[in-house]
């Protein structure tokens, strides 16, 4: 590998790859482009790996996707210059489609008559039909609900669109012109990355060309696996939890880890199996980068130059189980699969914890929610649909900062709506959006605070849709001693009424309505007490928290708004040091586990993983209805037997 020629390459195409992403975002029509930012464009190599991923602008999760999945539709001696294909499909592209709201696009570049490489894009559509405004709502339990499907095919061929597959999508969403608009935004863009892709090949030539595509990738290998050396060898387990909504049943992810050298094997099998609501994606059965995120996420971190890549995968081998919560198989509702994802990335961030000397970060709050709205335009009496705001809580403490207020760290990339923009574009006034005190995960390094936000309705009537909603029960852990942070909570006022109404599906607001959500928080990370106490005289100034609750969690004293340092020392006296790994899951957690002990969860999933998809679910539910009402700890052996007897009774012929 030429090092000079090398990062010469990795400059040139993420350059490419930043210029055509800034043309998709200017050129966009919905609010979840051209403000949130949640679309992306790349360059995909032959094999269907990324090997030039903008970081600047849009999406950042999927970089190390592949398109592969999505080209096995198709005859690669059939593509021709000018061609864009399509789908939304989660279950022929081979997880390159997560859920049915990302329309995906591929644009094969040839250089004098040969494939180059590829040109792809997404976009998540506003809306493209289905059973509520938006498409999205936790309670729908399969994919026709969602709206409109299509399979890998042709968009554009040689240069000419299919105006009935244009006419497809426009009819079935009811944004159609807005959610086309973003399309040929997408397609604007894919054509800038045929023009430089195919420049730059004449440049150089397809050989140096392809030997660049190769380099970066392969760079970016060498430097995780670097990252991965630092961790330290062995296996390593951990469970979290996503809410249902009945308060004893749970939905666990099961994470186990193992290193060895530079390589990295992670499998979530005994992980629930998928759900009937809206809650599951797909991953195919390829390392996917939905299953690796906390890694990769690390890596990245730690080798702040490595090319954004699809090398970064190749030292990791992720395995999910079809027809678990993260592999669903057909028909399974997804449009709410970001909550999932998660989940997923904190079971495997608490197996980092682990694998590193002294531990990471505390839980994050997670996405809050992505708040939409739908009502009904005065002039046309259509339905008109638009994102409101990517609402999120905090991130965890860290082992040498703070949490950051407000956001998590796996959606950073989700730019926040400014308000003016949602006064002008939907009839809801923002009448507060502020961090809440008193709700950071108390910790030697503190979890990142709740934000609040208050939405008062002007029309006379518009439909809220909440996707991502979370953490309304079971606590963000904290970490090494830090406690967790704060549970998200919703409160609608109509007239004198003012009650909490829990998780947002598909609210109805009238004129007057005011909606008041409030997201959860992040954990903390090490001991309180440990924390310096100028940070913590900083809080108290910032009014995160109260002098009071320095006194109590932090034994800092406050006195005439300054440190007594005399009486925050007698107050400090004899602190243990924390330096075990160890969570802080919160009440509901552990008495949700004094009844479902861990390797309990475990054996019922894996039990009703080895009977068909078709029962499955009837089975798990009259198993648990039966193992509940023992009204004790349920082992292992119980819930595997209950399995069986129940699908004995149902089925036996399963058996």
């Amino acid at each position: 590998m030429d090092p000079v020629l090398t990062e010469i390459m990795k400059n040139r195409f993420t350059a490419m790859a930043e210029e055509a992403a800034t043309v998709a975002y200017r050129t966009a029509h919905t609010t979840f482009v051209k403000q949130t930012q949640d679309f992306q464009v790349a360059l995909a190599a032959l094999s269907g790996e990324f090997f030039a991923y903008p970081t600047m602008t849009g999406v950042t999760s999927g970089s190390g996707q592949s398109i592969q999945g999505f080209l096995d539709a198709f005859d690669l001696a059939d593509l021709k210059p000018g061609d864009v294909l399509i789908s939304n499909d989660p279950f022929r592209t081979g997880g390159l489609v997560t859920h049915m709201m990302d329309i995906h696009l591929v644009r094969p570049v040839f250089l004098d008559g040969d494939l180059l490489c590829f040109a792809w894009s997404f976009v998540h559509a506003s809306d493209i039909g289905g059973a509520v405004p938006g498409s999205i709502s936790p309670d729908l339990t399969e994919a026709f609900q969602e709206g409109i499907r299509l399979r890998p095919m042709k968009l554009v061929t040689a240069g000419e669109l299919n105006r009935d597959v244009v006419n497809i999508l426009k009819d079935n969403s009811r944004i159609g012109d807005a959610v086309w608009g973003d399309l040929e935004a997408l397609m604007s863009a894919m054509r800038l990355l045929n023009e430089r892709a195919t420049a730059l090949g004449r440049r150089v030539g397809r050989e140096t060309f392809q030997q660049g595509v190769e380099n970066v990738i392969a760079y970016a290998e060498q430097k995780a696996r670097g990252a991965i050396r630092h961790l330290r060898d062995g296996t390593y387990t951990f469970i979290d939890y996503l809410e249902s909504d009945d308060p004893d049943v749970a939905i666990h992810i099961h994470c186990r880890m193992s290193i060895v050298g530079d390589e990295v094997e992670i499998d979530y099998s005994g992980s629930s199996p998928q759900v009937h609501a809206a809650l599951n994606f797909g991953t195919g059965s390829r390392t996917h980068p939905f299953l690796c995120l906390a890694l990769t996420n690390y890596i990245q971190t730690v080798e702040p130059s490595i090319p954004i890549n699809g090398g970064i995968l190749r030292p990791i081998k992720a395995h999910a189980p079809l027809g678990t919560l993260m592999n669903a198989d057909f028909p399974a509702a997804m449009g709410n699969r970001w909550v999932a994802v998660m989940r997923t990335y904190d079971a495997l961030m608490g197996c980092l914890n682990q694998a590193v000397p002294g531990g990471i970060t505390a839980c994050g709050a997670g996405q809050a929610g992505i708040i939409s709205a739908s009502w009904v335009d005065p002039q046309t009496g259509r339905n008109r649909v638009a994102v409101v705001e990517p609402f999120s809580g905090g991130s965890g403490g860290r082992v040498r900062a703070d949490g950051v207020d407000a956001t998590d760290t796996m959606i950073g990339y989700l730019k926040s709506t400014p308000i003016e923009h949602v006064e002008i574009e939907t009839p809801l006034i923002v009448r507060r959006h502020e961090l809440v005190p008193s709700t950071i995960g108390h910790g030697c390094y503190r979890g990142g605070a709740s934000v609040a936000i208050q939405l008062e309705c002007r029309a006379p009537e518009a439909i809220v849709t909440v996707r991502g909603l979370d953490r309304f029960r079971l606590q963000p852990w904290g970490a090494y001693g830090g406690k967790p942070g704060c549970n998200g909570q919703a409160v609608l006022r109509q007239g004198i009424i003012t009650r909490e109404i829990g998780k947002i599906k598909v609210l109805t607001m009238r004129k007057g309505d005011v909606l008041l959500m409030t997201s959860p928080s992040g954990g903390g990370f090490g001991d309180p007490r440990a924390r310096d106490p100028d940070l913590v005289l900083r809080d108290v100034r910032d009014e995160l928290i109260s002098a009071e609750e320095a006194a109590t969690v932090y034994g800092v004293v406050i006195a005439n708004d300054e440190v007594d340092r005399e009486r925050t020392t007698i107050l400090r006296e004899n602190v243990p040091e924390t330096t075990n790994w160890e969570i802080a899951s919160g009440p509901e957690r552990e008495r949700y586990e004094r009844i479902w002990p861990i390797d309990a969860s475990i054996a019922l999933a894996e039990a009703a993983m080895r009977i068909p998809q078709g029962i499955r679910r009837n089975v798990l539910a009259t198993a648990r209805r039966e193992l509940m009402s023992l009204e004790k700890p349920i082992t292992a052996e119980q819930a595997v037997q209950a399995v069986e007897r129940n699908t004995q009774r149902i089925a036996p012929s399963s058996l």
